[in-house]
């Protein structure tokens, strides 16, 4: 475990295991310290079936591909199918979410720096990956993230953090009365099995549309059991802007989010269903949130969307930032 600790006693918690942010204790405005993101006690019980990628860096490819399969210079490439008829996060048991990666806390001791060097064919995908995941904490409470890969072949790459919030802490109520706003006009649209389509809706007139801020709740018995949504962000793809916020009234936490991503995956926590976490907590359906700043699902698969692929010679970088505040 690293831990980097803050001069306002803000502290960040990390597992080797799939480079894991574990343990973020945030303070609220008197003071008080709560660890906002679910997981676990141990390392070890990462390994357990009640882990649903809880704080990891998540790849090679995070979201969905479309069966699995996807082309590239004319080669076609079948990776896993672990997630009905199609593929998500990277594979089954060697994607980023389960190796051990090598860390080292910098010198300043606000920050922690994983790499891995995943093979050619690792869950299928070609080229030699090298790939770093850099978390740092500031003194204004911000854990910023800044990820790093080169190959030396082409591949797809999409990586993103993987961690489940609840402001009022972990074990705290449901997040349905936290308030979020996103700032997307539109959001890929996708058949049955949540792939994009390749097209884009309006967020307008929908539950999607968190442009002003409210509560996650308020329409989230119109979607099909909760939210699981890539909204194609405002703003320039490449560019580090702010794109989301979420309020909590209990605790009056504010946390703001920045990327330099084309989008982000809204997930309620859909497929949880009372299961142990930290201390036993049981962790419920919709008792936290994820904001995932990423390129879009099946990007390799679409066309329009922004490419996914990496060439030998070229570095892929991102940037996304979680900023703790109150109210």
């Amino acid at each position: 475990m690293f831990i980097l600790t803050n001069a306002r006693g803000m502290t960040a918690k990390f597992f080797s295991r799939g480079a894991t942010l574990a343990e973020l204790h945030v303070p609220d405005r008197l003071g008080k310290l709560d660890d906002l993101v679910l997981g676990f006690d141990k390392m070890a019980d990462y390994d357990s079936g009640a882990n649903h990628h809880y704080g990891c860096t998540t790849g090679r490819f995070a979201n969905r591909i479309r069966h699995g399969k996807f082309t590239l210079d004319g080669v076609d490439y079948q990776l896993a199918v672990n997630c009905g008829p199609d593929h998500l996060h990277g594979g089954t048991s060697r994607s980023l979410d389960k190796v051990m990666w090598s860390g080292e806390q910098l010198a300043d001791k606000l920050g922690v720096r994983f790499t891995y060097e995943s093979p050619a064919g690792e869950e299928n995908f070609p080229g030699t990956l090298s790939v770093a995941v850099t978390y740092t904490l500031s003194e204004d409470n911000a854990l910023r993230i800044d990820y790093e890969a080169t190959t030396d072949k082409p591949t797809i790459i999409n990586l993103t953090n993987h961690s489940y919030f609840n402001l009022a802490g972990h074990d705290g109520p449901n997040i349905l009365d936290h308030e979020l706003m996103i700032d997307a006009d539109r959001y890929t649209l996708v058949d049955e099995h949540i792939i994009p389509t390749g097209e884009f809706g309006q967020v307008a007139g929908t539950p999607l549309d968190f442009r002003t801020r409210h509560k996650i709740g308020d329409r989230i018995a119109e979607t099909d059991g909760g939210y699981d949504h890539n909204f194609v962000l405002n703003g320039e793809w490449g560019t580090l802007r702010p794109i989301a916020e979420v309020f909590d009234p209990r605790s009056r936490r504010l946390m703001r989010v920045a990327t330099d991503q084309p989008g982000v995956q809204l997930y309620t926590a859909n497929g949880l269903s009372g299961q142990p976490g930290k201390g036993g907590t049981p962790y419920q359906r919709h008792g936290s949130f994820c904001l995932e700043t990423q390129n879009f699902p099946n990007a390799p698969n679409q066309p329009n969307f922004p490419t996914a692929v990496l060439r030998p010679g070229e570095t892929y970088r991102q940037t996304c930032i979680y900023a703790f505040d109150f109210e």
